[in-house]
């Protein structure tokens, strides 16, 4: 059976590869075409987990409260911010923010209600504003700058900065087709949906996978609107926008940037690596051949498939070259190396025996690496999962185009007459080699001492995610989210949502003496009945508690309204009586604002907006939401289901702790699979436990690194152990495979090294240098995580050759798995 599949497959490849190379085209110009169809998604929904109880209770408590997204505006005039010049710049600006579509509201000092001296039982709808002519612009100052509501969120605590919140249009659309869609897979978790619904449900997220594309273009559109609008006023003022829409358009903006700019960079990196190397221009123009085919062929395969690359998925392309780079030099290599040492070989016999003697060892490092990112498919988060797919894919791939495409290609081409190097001119691996002979089993030593300085740094490492330090402090959406967190409170938040504790008994106004005082006979006024005084003490207290908290901003919630009211009454608390009064004096303008975000009367419940400092050092945010919901809990008395915290900030922190947990869970189970493969692969239980010792070691010193220099496992840099564990394994599979065949010839450990050490470890050395030269250009990102990525996948790249050019060789020698020395060390 194998035998036959040899032939077949040498038949068409060596002897017809023009016909190879034309199907390879059709290929390539079928999936060309889908690759239009190539996205990248950086929405929220794209990196939260869809089965999270959180995320359905965050769409639940954003229907009742009527919250949608929405933007926040910086503005610093260059001159005084209350002055009525600037006042009129601000009203325009208002103004032309107010006609972008799909824009809803428009919130800013300049429709705040400024009471002065009006007493609490004064207020009505007709209140003064900043653009009223009888209004003191400089007691209207202090009166904003010490509000509780508006305070660190309209103003800065100086008056030099306002806030101007953008409130986005409701997606009624978008809203609809997501609540249907979690009702049907509700059912169809609990095994209840008929399979009328179950077509319902195939239907619905097929139109909400088409809707959602739409609305993201606008919603990028959108932005772009905004951000043309405020550069048209930043000649006489510092702007700055922020806002969790505004982050994920701007991860998708520095993505799509970084893949533009320094994918040129990394592919001439690689052209220099490669000519370095070998000098001649069919080892360079073959691999970067390879490359642009797989690449093409894997871009549309996501554009048929609807596969959005997200953030977390956006390395893909660079893996994939990674990986296309690997087989093709490990070929080149080979066949360089065969016509070095036969002379009296022709070429097609010479290319035959390379593309064959090298199809066994890059099948297992293909199937290697592919069980490794497979171990993404388990993370329940499905932009993981999709990278996972993608990676396997991608190997696939990236094997077939190089044992096709390469030979193919080769067997066109006149013979290489060119003669392989006797010495590396850094003789990097003869170096190896003599180091490992010379240090013998100190070499466990230094690899033992290795293993407990990155357990240390295991330890150390941190699950957090902070946008902020996504970006340069140079970049101006760095600079802009530190100005919102020193001056207007912080830009992400989360909610903690309380059931408050039903009334003993019902309102009494004490007047119910049968002559019906009008109280009691409509809904609003029932309503105004809630408005308790123990309620209203409560809310403001829970309020102040959140507030005090050293490691959150803004608090949005009624209780600010409660401390504005009791400070409109002479510093006194405000009775029962009289919130039912103020509830229906509040006026509608206000009530979408400061009331109907927070309260929800039918529900007895109450939201607290609570936004974050992301520039805080010392932040952690699951520490952080633990401790406000244990404490809010503990604090008042409340019972566990009456506490609940919810939001975009705890949605991803569920997240990052889910995909930690399966990665930590499910990383010994790869390096048991990977360990089965070595077993399949090298038919002995001593050379498959020997083989995973480098690797693992080499995954414990990347993660180790991270804990050290205190860089955080998160949403960019979860998949690092299994990209680490994916590139080791190739050179483990290579360099191993070579000793097992050449150790018969020698019949001596240390002689079979040195020789696969300037063979086979050749190409070891090549690959890895190329990628390291193609990858250390992603160092100059503005894209933090695309620096982390870039230096992480060097550093995977370093200490995976290093491991299987001196820790495999001497875990070899010293345990001799594969029998007793024939000969003896001249």
């Amino acid at each position: 059976m194998l035998s036959s599949i040899t032939k077949l497959y040498s038949d068409v490849v060596f002897e017809k590869p023009r016909l190879v190379i034309a199907g390879l085209l059709v290929v390539v110009a079928f999936f060309a075409w889908y690759a239009q169809y190539f996205r990248l998604d950086a929405s929220a929904d794209s990196l939260l987990l869809e089965n999270d109880p959180d995320l359905e209770f965050s769409r639940e408590i954003n229907n009742r409260y009527g919250t949608s997204d929405s933007v926040t505006v910086a503005y610093t005039p260059d001159g005084d911010l209350f002055d009525p010049a600037e006042l009129e710049i601000l009203t325009r600006l208002r103004e032309d923010l107010l006609s972008i579509e799909r824009v809803e509201s428009v919130d800013s000092i300049l429709n705040v209600p400024i009471f002065g001296d009006t007493p609490l039982t004064g207020i009505s709808e007709d209140y003064l504003t900043l653009l009223d002519p009888e209004t003191d612009l400089a007691a209207a100052r202090e009166e904003i700058i010490s509000s509780p509501i508006f305070r660190n969120a309209l103003l800065s605590p100086d008056g030099e900065t306002a806030g101007i919140q953008l409130g986005f249009a409701t997606d009624e659309t978008a809203r609809s087709l997501v609540n249907r869609r979690t009702e049907l897979r509700g059912l169809a978790r609990g095994g209840e949906i008929t399979p009328e619904q179950q077509a319902e449900l195939i239907t619905v997220e097929e139109e909400y996978a088409v809707y959602s594309v739409q609305a993201a273009d606008r919603q990028h559109e959108m932005i772009g609107e905004i951000r043309a609008t405020l550069d048209q006023y930043r000649d006489g003022a510092e702007i700055y926008l922020g806002g969790a829409p505004m982050i994920a358009d701007d991860l998708v903006t520095f993505v799509q940037g970084d893949l533009s700019t320094f994918s040129s960079a990394v592919v001439l990196l690689i052209i220099f690596a490669l000519g370095l190397i070998f000098r001649k221009v069919r080892w360079v123009a073959i691999p970067l051949i390879c490359c642009a085919v797989a690449g093409t062929i894997m871009v549309g395969v996501l554009g048929v498939m609807d596969w959005r690359v997200t953030v977390v998925s956006s390395n893909f392309i660079s893996l994939l070259l990674i990986i296309t780079i690997s087989l093709t030099v490990h070929l080149t290599v080979r066949y360089r190396e065969l016509r070095a040492t036969r002379h009296f070989s022709d070429h097609d016999k010479l290319l035959r025996h390379a593309v064959l003697s090298m199809f066994r060892p890059c099948l297992y490092t293909a199937l290697t690496t592919a069980v490794a990112f497979g171990s993404l498919i388990v993370s329940g988060l499905l932009p993981i999962i999709t990278f996972g797919w993608m990676m396997m894919m991608g190997v696939v791939t990236a094997l077939i185009v190089a044992f096709t495409l390469f030979p193919s290609i080769m067997s066109l081409l006149k013979k290489d007459d060119s003669q392989i190097s006797a010495n590396l001119r850094l003789n990097l691996t003869d170096f190896l080699a003599r180091a490992t002979d010379k240090l013998k089993i100190n070499v466990l030593v230094l690899y033992g001492l290795i293993l407990l300085f990155s357990l240390i740094g295991l330890s150390k490492l941190r699950v957090e995610n902070s946008f902020i330090d996504y970006f340069r402090e140079s970049t101006e959406i760095y600079q802009g989210m530190s100005l919102f967190d020193e001056k207007l409170g912080g830009t992400l938040s989360f909610d903690v949502v309380v059931n408050l504790p039903e009334a003993d008994d019902d309102f009494d106004d004490g007047f119910d003496d049968g002559l019906g005082d009008g109280f009691g006979d409509s809904d609003a006024n029932s309503d105004a009945y809630w408005f308790t005084a123990p309620k209203m003490e409560q809310i403001q207290a829970i309020h102040e508690y959140l507030d005090a908290d050293l490691q959150t901003g803004k608090v949005l919630s009624f209780g600010a309204i409660v401390q504005l009211a009791e400070a409109l009454n002479g510093n006194q608390e405000v009775d029962g009586f009289l919130w039912a009064i103020l509830y229906n004096r509040i006026p509608e303008a206000l009530k979408d604002t400061v009331l109907n975000p927070f309260i929800s009367v039918s529900d007895n419940q109450t939201r607290f907006n609570v936004r974050v400092i992301e520039s805080a050092p010392d932040l952690n945010r699951n520490e952080l939401l633990q401790r406000i919901e244990r404490g809010v809990e503990e604090e008042f008395g409340f019972a566990e289901e009456d506490v609940r915290i919810t939001g975009i900030l705890v949605m991803y922190n569920n997240v990052l702790q889910s995909l930690f947990q399966s990665q930590i869970l499910t990383l010994g189970v790869v390096m048991l699979a990977i360990m089965l493969m070595f077993l399949t692969l090298f038919r002995s239980i001593s050379i498959a436990v020997l083989c995973i010792i480098p690797n693992a070691i080499a995954a414990a010193f990347v993660l180790g690194i991270m804990g050290w220099l205190n860089i955080p496992l998160d949403i960019m840099t979860i998949t690092i152990a299994a990209i680490s564990v994916g590139i080791g394994v190739d050179n483990t599979i290579h360099y191993m495979h070579r000793f097992k065949r050449e150790f018969p010839r020698f019949g001596n450990y240390r002689q079979t090294m040195f020789f696969c050490h300037n063979s086979i470890g050749r190409a070891m050395y090549f690959t890895s240098m190329t990628i390291v030269a193609g990858f250390s250009i992603l160092a100059l990102s503005n894209f933090i995580p695309t620096i982390v990525f870039g230096l992480l996948t060097s550093l995977a790249m370093l200490v995976a050759l290093t491991g299987s050019l001196t820790l495999l060789p001497q875990l070899l020698i010293t345990f001799k798995p594969l029998g007793i020395e024939t000969h003896t060390s001249s």
